[in-house]
C-alpha cells in the first residue's frame, strides 16, 4: 500500500511539473500567434523603431523595452543594499523585542496590492521627487524608486530567512576563532546562505520587470528614450496597460500582442541570465 502510494504521489509531482512548463508553452504559443500579424508587418523593425503612433500605423517597440530594462535596473539597485541590510539587521542584529514587530511590518509591505503602491506614488510621492530633482514628478526615476520599494519586502524576507538557516555551530566557531558579529556575517553567514539570498534576487527581479500598475501611476507613458531619468518614459507593461482598451485595428492589437511576447521573452532571458551565471559562480566557489 505505502510502494502504491509512493508511486502515485511520484507521478503527481511529476505531472505538476510537466503542467507549469506546459502552461507556459501554452502562454508563448498564443502570444506568438496573436503577434504574427504585428511580425509579418514589420519584421525586426519593431524592436528597433523609436517612434510609436498608432494613428500612423507605425509601431516601435523600442522606447518601452528601454523603459522596461531601466526602471527594473534601478530599481534592483535602490533595493538590493537595503534589502541586505533589513535582512543582516533582523536575523543577526536586532534585539528579540524588534524582531517580531519589524518581520511582520516587512511582511505586510509585501501585501499591499501594487495599485495602492501606484496611487500613493502619485499623490504623494510625485510631488517630492518633483521639488528633489525637478522635472514633473512622473518619471523614469520615480518610477524605479517606486518599484525599489514594492520588492524591497520580499528580497528582505527571503534573505533573513536564509541568513536564519546558518547553523549556530558555524557561527559559534568563528567567534571562537576570534571573528568579530562583521565578520561573521561576512565570512559565515552569507556564504552559507548565497544561494536563498540570490534566489530572492531573481524573485525581485522577476516581480520589477512585469510589474504593471503601480508604475503605470507614476512613470507617464511617453514613448521616448531619454537619458534624463527625470522625464516621463514608458515599459512595455505601462504601454499594455494603457492602451490595449484603445488598439481599434488589427495591426495596432497585434503589436500590443508582441509586445506581450516581447515581455515575456525579456524576462525569461534576464532572470535565466542571472540564474545560470550565479549558479556557475556558486559551483565555482564551491
Amino acid at each position: 500500500m505505502n510502494l502504491l502510494l509512493d508511486k502515485l504521489f511520484a507521478h503527481m509531482t511529476k505531472f505538476i511539473a510537466l503542467a507549469v512548463l506546459l502552461i507556459v508553452a501554452w502562454i508563448f504559443t498564443k502570444l506568438f500567434q496573436q503577434s504574427l500579424f504585428s511580425m509579418q508587418a514589420s519584421g525586426f523593425d519593431f524592436i528597433t523603431e523609436t517612434k510609436w503612433a498608432p494613428n500612423l500605423e507605425k509601431f516601435g517597440a523600442l522606447p518601452a523595452i528601454y523603459g522596461s530594462v531601466i526602471s527594473t535596473f534601478l530599481a534592483m539597485v535602490l533595493a538590493v543594499p537595503v534589502a541586505i541590510g533589513v535582512a543582516i539587521f533582523l536575523s543577526e542584529l536586532a534585539p528579540a523585542k524588534l524582531k517580531s514587530p519589524v518581520g511582520v511590518s516587512i511582511e505586510l509591505l509585501a501585501a499591499i496590492p501594487s495599485v495602492i503602491y501606484g496611487m500613493w506614488g502619485l499623490f504623494y510621492f510625485v510631488p517630492i521627487i518633483r521639488d528633489i530633482v525637478g522635472g514633473v514628478g512622473i518619471s523614469m526615476l520615480t518610477a524605479g524608486i517606486v518599484l525599489s520599494i514594492m520588492i524591497l519586502p520580499f528580497m528582505a524576507a527571503v534573505t533573513r530567512d536564509a541568513m536564519n538557516t546558518t547553523p549556530d555551530i558555524l557561527k559559534e566557531s568563528a567567534y571562537a576563532l576570534g571573528g568579530t558579529k562583521w565578520d561573521v556575517i561576512k565570512d559565515v553567514i552569507i556564504p552559507y546562505a548565497k544561494a536563498g539570498i540570490i534566489g530572492s534576487f531573481i524573485l525581485a527581479l522577476g516581480r520589477a520587470i512585469g510589474e504593471t500598475m503601480a508604475v503605470t501611476f507614476v512613470m507617464g507613458n511617453v514613448h521616448k528614450i531619454s537619458a534624463d531619468l527625470t522625464q516621463p518614459a514608458t515599459s512595455i507593461p505601462v504601454t499594455l496597460a494603457n492602451e490595449f482598451t484603445e488598439a481599434d485595428s488589427p495591426i495596432y492589437y497585434s503589436s500590443l500582442f508582441e509586445l506581450s511576447l516581447l515581455l515575456l521573452v525579456i524576462s525569461f532571458t534576464i532572470i535565466s541570465i542571472a540564474k545560470f551565471y550565479f549558479l556557475r559562480r556558486k559551483r565555482i566557489g564551491a
